[in-house]
């Protein structure tokens, strides 16, 4: 049977774009269905880059302009300053994905999709129903936050992430449901603009995947901030007060009560794969709308594959980016290699958060032997120009190979220096590679060397030849 194109991408996220363009390339007839009128996806319009780019605009605006400035420098700006900083980057990164896809030759439908069948997809749009085919079809649909219990957001009181950067004004006091990567991110933000923020979670830490000396000294640097932690607790209710002051109270299973002028419910994400029809197709999603694929992410219909976040970890914008090619190429029948596990971390809180490799609690359960070590910005010359003399960084080694293991690091830049340990950890590289290498100084490159003279002291090496 013929069919209209040889793929079809659901959603113009990372995944669907980086699939496209990589099907293009390979002279295939590709299409792309994407609801909102706008491509990039969640990563685009209400996720990755609004965040980071309201970060930058925080860290620019509140931040002194160089270490050494007086308090009074340093301005107090209005949502609607930070906000329109936010605007005009997601406007600008829009019209780049706009003029890859279509330099590729990748056509754009504007609309709701659902399947009709297998090799069929209906996109709704503005009263009119237009069906497609193709021999292939990907879903990268992403997708969205989890709502509170028993209350609707209404992008003022109660928010979603989808909706925190809407609010016309800094709220005096915000709740924070959720010390997970998002949960985490907004908190330190609005806390470096004054906010009065505090954090609620569930469990007894936050950021449980991370290293557990790193998020300790994230929650001192926040503490530091005013942000109060209430860890180990849950929310039981939670309910909008109207009245001259409007604000939200949130009843917690402990029978604590907090109050806030808004709240943001940041516990988990699921996938946004409702009104898609995924029954007409012979599929189906599990509780949290995701989707099974294998290892070449085909689902259990042999043409159909899914990428990115609607199929749950790692659900970081770069990996889904990767997912979509990889997809690509194992639908046409092109030999690649697998995505590794050394892919990078980053949390973009205030201090930022970066990590690859193995984690100290990771490799004591695993009962392998390994040694630190460790450097403190205060010892770097380019932590002190930069103002910056609270960021860790640290290298973990095999004690008997030497070979890396893990690399963590809080503090300035720590997402960009992640990358030397990243490329050494795929690579093989160990501690000698670190203590032989020389580093640009004054860099935060400079991090590696100190640390592995670190380790290299508590193993007892010398250098000396």
């Amino acid at each position: 049977m013929a069919y209209e194109f040889d793929l079809i991408v659901i959603g113009s996220g990372p995944a669907g774009q980086r699939a496209s363009v990589q099907a293009a390339k390979l002279g295939k007839r590709v299409a792309i269905c994407e609801r909102r009128k706008m491509v990039g996806g969640v990563c685009l319009h209400t996720g990755t880059m609004p965040s980071k780019t309201f970060r930058e605009a925080v860290l620019s605006l509140v931040r002194p302009p160089h270490a050494y400035a007086e308090p009074s420098e340093v301005p107090h700006p209005t949502m609607e300053t930070l906000t329109q900083r936010v605007a005009a980057v997601v406007e600008r990164e829009m019209t780049i994905v706009a003029r890859q896809l279509a330099r590729n030759g990748v056509q754009l439908l504007d609309g709701e999709s659902s399947f009709v069948d297998p090799h069929t997809i209906a996109i709704a749009d503005s009263g009119t129903v237009r069906s497609v085919s193709a021999d292939n079809i990907l879903i990268a649909c992403g997708s969205r936050p989890s709502d509170p219990p028993e209350i609707s957001p209404d992008g003022c009181t109660i928010l979603t992430s989808d909706f925190i950067l809407s609010r016309k004004t800094l709220p005096k006091t915000l709740v924070v449901v959720g010390g997970g990567v998002i949960g985490i991110e907004y908190a330190s933000m609005f806390a470096e603009l004054g906010v009065e923020v505090t954090l609620l979670d569930r469990h007894e830490r936050p950021l449980e995947f991370a290293d557990r000396e790193i998020v300790d000294e994230l929650i001192h640097q926040m503490r530091q901030k005013r942000v109060v932690f209430r860890l180990g607790d849950a929310v039981e209710k939670i309910s909008v007060i109207e009245g001259a002051t409007k604000h939200a109270e949130i009843l917690l299973t402990s029978g604590k009560l907090l109050a806030a002028e808004c709240v943001l419910y940041s516990v988990g994400r699921v996938g946004a794969t409702e009104g898609l029809g995924l029954e007409k197709a012979g599929l189906a999603a599990d509780d949290r709308g995701r989707l099974k694929v294998d290892e070449h992410y085909r689902t259990a219909v042999p043409h159909i594959y899914a990428a990115g976040d609607v199929i749950g970890f790692p659900s970081l914008a770069s990996t889904s980016s990767e997912q979509g090619r990889l997809a690509t190429l194992a639908m046409f029948g092109i030999e690649s290699k697998p995505m590794g596990a050394g892919f990078p971390y980053g949390i973009y809180a205030i201090p930022e958060i970066s990590m690859v490799g193995a984690t100290e609690e990771e490799l004591s359960k695993a009962k392998i032997p390994y040694e630190i070590g460790v450097a403190r910005f205060s010892e770097i010359a380019r932590g002190q120009i930069l103002g910056d003399k609270s960021g860790v960084f640290k290298m973990l080694f095999h004690r008997e190979t030497r070979k890396l293991l893990g690399v963590h690091c809080i503090g300035t830049q720590a997402t960009e220096l992640i990358h030397i340990g990243q490329a050494a950890l795929i690579l093989g590289g160990g501690l000698e590679y670190f203590l032989e290498t020389v580093f640009n100084y004054p860099t935060l490159a400079e991090c590696y060397k100190v640390a592995a003279y670190n380790a290299a002291n508590r193993l007892g090496i010398t250098t000396e030849k």
